[in-house]
């Protein structure tokens, strides 16, 4: 069996329905905390796990095992309001799961703009990893989940669609200063909104 046909057969059995239940247990959590735009969970698509599994590092494949090194093949989401809410729902999660590691995710210098979020992998909790539903089948150990305003996941998502489709032309520098001049824009109104929400003291 190759690895997409592998990984395909985990994607529906076990990824697929474990990304519901996933999600499932977030909203359970989360019911009732404010200023939450969305929570959502997904398996990671068959393409781009095997873009990811296909990496090398200095010469050689990066991940010797995909099937069990990469650590996001379900993937979480929570989207909210302001800055502040980020740290205040990232204490509520942390007292349901078990986190190995987190990255506060942010260009590498105050003078270039990018991605910003906050990235954690947790451990898959038992209740989940040992249900009846995925008897006899591997379940992954770790889940990954995002935690980012609004303005950070539209701006996320926008530029991973335009700079890092494989297959076609690539960026120049002018589009890539157009995306950092985004991106800025973007933090530039996530400062502007927090401000205005913690002046009004709530």
């Amino acid at each position: 069996m190759t690895l997409r046909e592998e990984y395909q057969r985990r994607h529906e059995r076990v990824l697929h329905p474990l990304a519901l239940k996933i999600q499932a247990e977030l909203g359970e959590w989360l019911e009732g905390e404010p200023r939450i735009d969305r929570i959502s969970a997904r398996a990671k698509s068959v393409d781009r796990f095997l873009a990811k599994a296909n990496k090398e590092a200095a010469g050689q494949s990066k991940y010797k095992d995909p099937l069990n090194d990469i650590q996001d093949q379900v993937g979480a989401r929570i989207i909210v309001f302001y800055e502040s809410d980020v740290d205040r729902i990232a204490e509520v999660v942390r007292k349901y799961l078990r986190p190995i590691e987190f990255k506060a995710m942010s260009p590498e210098s105050q003078w270039t703009f990018g991605y910003f979020g906050r990235h954690f992998i947790f451990l898959t909790p038992t209740h989940l990893s040992e249900s009846g539903d995925f008897r006899g089948e591997k379940v992954p150990h770790y889940f990954e989940l995002q935690i980012k305003t609004l303005f950070q996941h539209a701006w996320s998502e926008a530029n991973h669609d335009l700079g890092y489709k494989p297959g076609e032309q690539d960026l120049d520098p002018d589009d890539e200063r157009q995306l950092a001049f985004a991106s800025a824009q973007a933090w530039g109104a996530d400062k502007t909104f927090s401000s205005l929400f913690q002046k009004r003291g709530r």
